[in-house]
């Protein structure tokens, strides 16, 4: 739902006009069109819940952009090429604002935009059963949220004046695909982690802004790759599977698993506290004059369950758990040790140097079962780190790859439900001693049903699992 800094692509055609203006000013254009051509309306609850919690968290700015939206001039019309689900979403706002507010305003002149806007809104109509049911659907919610008291005038003149859209409008219809194209299909600006960098970046507290490039520095030089990995399969699985929900594929409307607090802004919830003393002491620590002597420094002590601090924290804590992940992915007897200055015992390192070594390891279904093996691994060393790694280590490899030899094919579908059906990272979430996981006994495998997994086989064997 936002905007970033990233610069627009280039067009072979001709922009007839480029604009950022208010949302007011957006629908208080009759010319706009919803084309035929146009998919349905989808947006749903969600949506709506999320849009009206940007605008609460931001409203104290001076503007806040709220996406893009495109234009084909087709006539006397503009049809709308992109952004048709947020504009829609906003008239049906202005349209509860008007039936359930605007009669008890106080202040004059939001009754007179309202006013305004009730007369020279665009009708757009619907054929699609599914754009009616949304629109029922979403009119509801809306018409709940704007009737609340602490929707407050003050939330109402932000949401009209002060949240923001940028237009272009093209003369071409071509031209105006091949511009949404570029900037849905091309552009790396609708990626999810591009646009967390886009939100973080400007969460940013005003006191941290002389450490933005430094503290972004990490990011900027990591490939794109690395990044999707980190989020996708990792970081979004470990969070969502915690919590007991599905995690399948990491998309822009998961992005909000990854946005929490500005510690700046934020009220003082009693929740907060407990953040808001980490952060000040760690910083307050480490700017200390005792460090130019000692050289000691501390880290923000980051969990992955955690309540995300927006800005700065964001991307510290992308850096600490791209360090993380470097250990596990390529993780062996020998790495892990390095990491954790610990020596394993029993079948541990025996485990991990197999993983890296059975003859099916590159297969799909086996990279799928590696995953939950290396999440639920850095979930345990990220709350336990290496007291009793090596029994840990024992009871995951059986968590995980009893899976693996009981299956002939193993789809991404199969360790999600796999993960819900025997959720360790439940367990993990609410133990306080690692004694609380490892009280888990895994269960016994009765018939191989794999192939090139016969050194896997062989450690089941090894530890009375087969």
């Amino acid at each position: 739902m936002t905007v970033t800094s990233s610069p627009m692509p280039e067009l072979v055609g001709t922009v007839l006009d480029k604009k950022i203006i208010s949302v007011r000013d957006l629908l208080s254009d009759p010319d706009l069109n919803i084309p035929p051509y146009q998919r349905p309306y989808k947006w749903t609850g969600k949506n709506i819940q999320q849009l009206f919690s940007d605008i609460a968290i931001h409203k104290n700015k001076s503007s806040y952009r709220l996406g893009t939206v495109v234009f084909h001039r087709n006539g006397a019309q503009k049809d709308i090429v992109d952004g048709q689900q947020r504009t829609i979403s906003l008239r049906l706002t202005v349209r509860a604002l008007i039936e359930f507010r605007m009669a008890s305003l106080v202040r004059k002149d939001l009754k007179e935009q309202l006013a305004e806007l009730g007369t020279s809104m665009f009708t757009p109509s619907f054929k699609s059963e599914i754009s009616k049911l949304n629109l029922r659907d979403n009119y509801l919610e809306i018409s709940r949220i704007v009737s609340r008291t602490e929707f407050s005038e003050e939330h109402i003149d932000f949401l009209l004046n002060g949240c923001k859209v940028v237009t272009f409008t093209l003369n071409e219809l071509t031209e105006a695909f091949q511009f949404f194209d570029s900037q849905n299909a091309r552009g790396r600006d609708l990626d999810p982690h591009d646009l967390l960098k886009a939100y973080h970046l400007r969460e940013f507290a005003e006191t941290d802004q002389d450490l933005k490039a430094r503290t972004v520095a990490r990011w900027e030089s990591s490939e794109s790759n690395e990044l999707v990995t980190l989020f996708a399969r990792y970081l979004y699985r470990i969070r969502n599977w915690s919590r007991g929900g599905s995690a399948r594929y990491f998309g822009k409307d998961d992005v909000h698993l990854f946005k929490g607090v500005n510690i700046e802004t934020v009220a003082p919830y009693p929740y907060v506290e407990q953040l808001h003393i980490t952060h000040r002491f760690v910083d307050n620590y480490n700017r200390q004059y005792e460090r130019a002597i000692d050289g000691h420094t501390i880290k923000f002590p980051f969990r992955l369950d955690q309540i995300v601090i927006n800005g700065r924290r964001f991307f510290e804590m992308t850096a600490h758990y791209q360090d993380v992940v470097s250990h596990i992915g390529c993780c062996t007897k020998v790495s892990l040790e390095s990491l954790h200055k610990g020596a394993l015992k029993g079948n541990a390192g025996s485990i991990l140097d197999t993983l890296n070594d059975y003859d099916g390891r590159f297969r799909t279904g086996d990279r799928y079962i590696r995953t939950i093996f290396d999440c639920l691994l850095i979930y345990y060393l990220d709350k336990f780190g290496n007291v009793e790694l090596s029994p840990a280590i024992e009871r995951i490899f059986i968590w995980a790859y009893s899976l693996r030899l009981k299956m002939k094919a193993v789809q991404l579908a199969t360790i999600d439900n796999h993960v819900l059906e025997n959720n360790l990272f439940r367990v993990i979430k609410d133990a306080i001693r690692p004694e609380d996981f490892l009280c888990y006994i895994p269960p016994e495998i009765g018939k191989v049903n794999s192939s090139k997994t016969d050194k896997i086989e062989a450690l089941f064997r090894e530890m009375k699992y087969l």
